[in-house]
């Protein structure tokens, strides 16, 4: 830990100074002299796979954005909100919308195409750290693409650093997205197939097998389902998914300790990016939904005050009502996730807002900090795949959901108890499941996309059914000023 920890300070300003991006897609032609110079010892392979960890957490907010905000898991905050946001949440987007664009995405995609390229040639001490360093980049590569191509579709396919200015390189036509899918599926099987064994570092910061096979789990189970896949693919997600558990991976006994701030790293994590005083920032955009000094009301009780003391959010996105409704007050999940904010104005006790509690930071000097590590990927999460991807090949998903709900329920789930069904009712039910488990964090929309349900359980997409060209987002009108080669999606 305290080795990841140097590295992401020192060596992040080394990559960055290394790493040069133009505005085409992120390419960044590196100097023959700064590639003379660095790619020659293993601590400089090092620094450049840290440097890429590094770089991927500046993604966290557009991660988030991409993954949750169209699903109105979130709406809008007592202070108002920004433009960006409403036009995500309400799903009405257009190419000149302020939003996520994929520029960040392939700048990380360069970095790992970077350790791809020169690793092979540099000398370590052990054949394990070299394929331990390339199975993360290969992973790396395969994530950065799985997220784009679930929300832009066809994609400019990368696989090689941008060492010198070409505008054959930099400006490509998008390559069919049944392509980049056969390339992420390479890229994740060849990390599997690297990575020297089934350990986790410590912290749980870096990727590993055990991640590895999770993020395959996620893929196939997308392209089983959204992609013609069928019952290969979902067997393929099912044999990663349950890879994952024998790895150093356990599910906690207490739900809201898995995003404690005293418990990072702990058992149910798979992988997370990491965060800390004096090193980073805020994780984003979870400050976004807490209240903000001068809009907390007067009128609290004792027990709310001592919940935003230190309050230093934006008060801009509110957890929306119809998300409230579904959990019951017996799930342990649901004050773990978010808590409601009444006032007693004249002593009657009245609705007035809600914050996220979920990743809700610590305090220091008085003051709230965002500084939770992001979980990623993570074993309740997992168990669930496993469910939908059993429930998909016609078997029972039964022993998953009774293990993600009687750590929910605890005592009481006798009354909460999952009783296998039909296909179409087994899938209403893991889908719900998914929502109390995994809620505001970021999965969402995916998880909507991949079931089929967006046009029936968004509210703003009610009345769109039909319109299915929204499921992918618009390509923002400053990526098409640069990128020539590159056509709007259709229906923008």
């Amino acid at each position: 830990m305290k080795k990841l920890n140097k590295f992401l300070i020192c060596f992040t300003i080394a990559v960055f100074t290394v790493i040069s991006c133009t505005d085409k897609l992120d390419l960044a032609p590196v100097s023959q002299i700064s590639n003379a110079s660095f790619w020659k010892a293993e601590t400089d392979a090092t620094g450049g796979l840290y440097g890429m960890y590094a770089r991927f957490r500046s993604l966290e907010q557009d991660l988030y954005y991409l993954g949750e905000m169209r699903s109105q898991t979130l709406g809008n905050g007592v202070a108002g909100n920004y433009q960006n946001e409403l036009e995500m949440f309400y799903n009405t987007l257009t190419a000149s919308s302020s939003m996520p664009n994929w520029k960040a995405f392939y700048t990380v995609i360069h970095d790992a195409n970077l350790i791809l390229k020169f690793v092979p040639d540099i000398a370590f001490a052990s054949e394990d750290n070299r394929n331990s360093l390339l199975a993360q980049a290969h992973t790396m590569r395969a994530l950065c693409y799985f997220v784009m191509v679930r929300t832009w579709g066809d994609l400019p396919l990368v696989d090689q650093p941008t060492l010198g200015y070409d505008v054959a390189a930099v400006q490509r036509e998008r390559t069919s997205k049944a392509d980049i899918f056969t390339f992420i599926k390479k890229d994740i099987n060849d990390a599997i197939a690297l990575f020297p064994d089934n350990s986790i570092p410590a912290g749980r910061l870096t990727f590993s097998k055990p991640a590895a096979n999770a993020l395959k789990g996620q893929i196939y189970l997308w392209t089983a389902k959204k992609e013609n896949g069928g019952n290969a693919d979902l067997t393929a997600a099912l044999e990663a998914l349950n890879s994952v558990k024998t790895g150093d991976i356990d599910l906690l006994t207490d739900y809201a300790k898995i995003f404690d701030y005293s418990n990072k790293g702990n058992k149910e994590v798979i992988f997370a990016v990491h965060h800390a005083d004096v090193e980073t920032g805020d994780l984003q955009p979870y400050n976004h939904m807490w209240l903000y000094p001068a809009y907390i009301p007067a009128t609290i009780d004792n027990e709310t005050k001592e919940i935003l003391k230190g309050s230093n959010g934006y008060s801009v996105l509110e957890v929306e009502k119809h998300v409230q409704a579904q959990f019951t007050d017996d799930d342990t999940r649901k004050n773990a996730s978010y808590r409601v904010i009444y006032s007693y104005p004249s002593g009657v006790k009245t609705y007035y807002s809600s914050i996220v509690y979920k990743y809700h930071g610590t305090l220091i000097n008085g003051l709230r900090y965002w500084y939770d590590d992001k979980i990623v990927l993570r074993y309740g999460d997992v168990l669930l795949m496993i469910a939908e991807a059993k429930n998909g090949l016609g078997q029972d998903p039964t022993p998953e959901m009774e293990l993600v709900r009687k750590r929910a329920y605890g005592t009481n789930y006798s009354s909460h108890v999952f009783v296998s069904g039909t296909k179409e009712q087994n899938d209403a039910a893991i889908l719900k499941e998914r929502l109390f488990e995994t809620a505001f964090e970021g999965t969402y929309w995916w998880d909507l996309l991949r079931f089929g349900k967006a046009f029936e359980l968004v509210p703003s997409l009610a009345t769109k059914v039909g319109q299915n060209y929204l499921e992918l987002w618009p390509i923002v009108q400053s990526t098409l000023s640069l990128e020539p080669n590159v056509k709007q999606n259709p229906g923008y």
